[in-house]
């Protein structure tokens, strides 16, 4: 009778019902779409989510990449699984699993029977998946309307710590095929289920490029916690607006990179808390960081209670911002992580009386920068380790000085997605133009911007001026650089046409 009354009321009181777990009655809400509560997403699709086997062979239908996967009844047919897939095998609960329970690894066929027991035996509805060889874990987050329209956000990575979500970066440093590969995979999951809201897709990236399906959740999920900061609507207001037939937000990022880290129970009790609030204390102090505290009543060793977020200008930045929260000593984490934004990098030491004022500009400016000697002829894997990881470490633009056949530019451009601007270095022949020409023919998919010979100073205001584009205090700067050469031309003139050419000449 409460049941029922509540379902009587609900239908009065309720305009759409929609879910933050797929762990519920699903029966009660297949009663509560006849008597006309509107349910997003669907009952049909709560079904297929919340039973993983089905939830398999629902996709599998679709034609969606998965891992090989069997129903296992007994251990004879867990058995006959391991002979099939081989070892690791992967034994899960069909129903209630997740934050890392309902998982186990069997490694060898003796470890099947303590597996299935630590899962609750074959009573609990059991199946066996083969061993996915992953590069990374992926996430995309998906929104789908009432009208089926469907964006999606940004492909992510994650990384687990005892099967629970432990750290999240957005966007994934994975290439561009593979990211729109995940997202395409994560599109055609959605497309097949019913009903309007946020659906996490969880993926592998296996070691022969292929992208495999691995579970959905049909609710605001850890994958995306980080959008609350990162992106132009978070995952939670898009829920919103997408079973309530809202316009959907935009789901790009609205910074270049961020980071989500689970703070997770390491205690029970007292003692966990007073670790988390360490933690907390530690990340207020950190620029681009922001805490969720969930206020959870009861501490418990891996427990989720809540997450830091960090953002920042690249990945290397805000890595190394929680790399340095994470330390114990973190009492000058913020001056740890001001990093790079221009690599100024020359072939030779003799280069350096160039190269100089590219970094008295960046300076001036007050832009992070690196000098470094990176020879294309004497040290190339120097040069190509450099280049390849330049981005990852958050540098944004390389100024790269030459002298000779200059082939330092070309080369480092051919290495990396990052803009590069080739300053030719006038040598002891020639006096420079052979390096400048070197420089201006970079074959066709190669670009290397270039400035006058030796002329490092216009390098390295080039490079603020890139800089410029997406950051309103360096244009603002530049402006006022601009302004400031112009009053010095015009106070120049008034002088000389004041005194004329012979007294300001000596003076």
């Amino acid at each position: 009778m409460t049941v029922l009354r509540f379902r009587n009321s609900l239908r009065v009181r309720c305009g759409v019902l929609t879910v933050e777990i797929e762990h519920v009655d699903v029966a009660t809400m297949e009663k509560l779409e006849q008597q006309g509560v509107d349910c997003q997403p669907k009952a049909s699709t709560i079904r297929i989510i919340q039973d993983k086997y089905l939830q398999k062979v629902h996709f599998s239908r679709h034609g969606l990449p998965l891992p090989e996967f069997m129903e296992v009844n007994d251990l004879e047919s867990a058995r006959r699984a391991g002979k099939q897939f081989g070892y690791p095998l992967m034994v899960k609960s069909k129903r209630l699993a997740y934050d890392g329970r309902g998982n186990a690894v069997a490694k060898s066929e003796e470890e099947l029977s303590s597996a299935i027991t630590a899962l609750g035996g074959f009573d609990r509805g059991l199946y066996v998946e083969k061993w996915a060889p992953f590069v990374k874990e992926l996430a995309v987050i998906v929104v789908r309307g009432r009208d089926k329209s469907i964006l999606c956000y940004p492909v992510v990575e994650t990384i687990h710590k005892e099967n629970i979500c432990h750290i999240v970066k957005a966007p994934a440093a994975v290439p561009w095929k593979i990211s729109e590969l995940a997202t395409d995979v994560a599109h055609k999951a959605v497309s097949s289920l019913e009903g309007a809201g946020i659906f996490a897709v969880e993926l592998f990236w296996t070691n022969n490029g292929q992208i495999l399906l691995n579970e959905v959740a049909p609710r605001p999920h850890n994958s995306g916690h980080h959008t609350i900061e990162s992106c132009y609507t978070s995952q939670f207001e898009q829920h919103m607006r997408a079973v309530v037939g809202l316009p959907l937000g935009d789901p790009s990022m609205k910074t270049p990179a961020a980071i989500m880290y689970n703070l997770l129970g390491e205690a029970e009790g007292e003692r966990g808390f007073y670790l988390a609030h360490q933690l907390i204390g530690k990340a207020l102090s950190i620029p681009g960081a922001t805490v969720h505290w969930y206020d959870k009543p009861e501490m418990r060793q891996q427990r989720k209670m809540g997450h830091i977020t960090i953002v920042g200008s690249s990945m290397g930045l805000v890595e190394s911002c929680l790399n340095s929260l994470l330390k114990e000593d973190s009492s000058d984490c913020q001056s740890k992580t001001v990093l790079p934004r221009i690599g100024i990098i020359m072939g030779s030491d003799s280069d350096l009386p160039v190269m100089k004022d590219a970094a008295k500009i960046l300076t001036m400016f007050s832009v992070p920068h690196e000098v470094r000697i990176v020879s294309a002829h004497r040290t190339p894997d120097l040069m190509f380790s450099y280049a390849s990881s330049a981005h990852e470490r958050g540098i944004e633009i390389i100024i790269a000085g030459a002298g000779g056949a200059a082939h330092l530019p070309g080369m480092v451009a051919a290495r990396t997605p990052l803009p590069v601007i080739g300053v030719p270095v006038r040598a002891s022949a020639l006096d420079g133009l052979d390096s400048l020409l070197s420089i201006v023919q970079m074959p066709r998919g190669v670009p290397v911007a270039t400035v006058a010979i030796n002329n490092a100073t216009n390098a390295g205001l080039l490079a603020v001026r890139m800089l410029g584009f997406g950051d309103a205090d360096l244009r603002a700067r530049m402006q006022q650089y601009m302004e400031d050469m112009r009053d010095d031309v015009l106070t120049k003139a008034e002088k000389l046409q004041k005194d004329g050419w012979e007294s300001y000449l000596n003076h």
